[in-house]
């Protein structure tokens, strides 16, 4: 399953690693973004909270020096 995320314009791809929670449900947690992880009871509201956990990790980032590179896509692999 390939989504997309837009930042600033530019699709980024971001991987995120899903786990069954003991007490039902699932949680995700996002390697490249230390900090962010989410919960749900089900797969399709783990994407929605992933998408806005990353977009709210992203977004009180400090941001990076411009190195003049682009980011071409964010992909969450559930």
């Amino acid at each position: 399953m390939r989504r997309e995320l837009i930042v600033d314009g530019a699709p980024m791809i971001v991987r995120a690693v899903v786990h069954k929670a003991e007490e039902g449900g699932y949680w995700a947690e996002v390697p490249a973004i230390p900090g962010c992880v989410t919960q749900a009871h089900s797969l399709e509201a783990l994407e929605a909270n992933l998408r806005e956990a990353i977009e709210g990790c992203l977004s009180a980032s400090e941001p990076l020096p411009d190195s003049g590179e682009t980011v071409d896509t964010i992909e969450i692999r559930l």
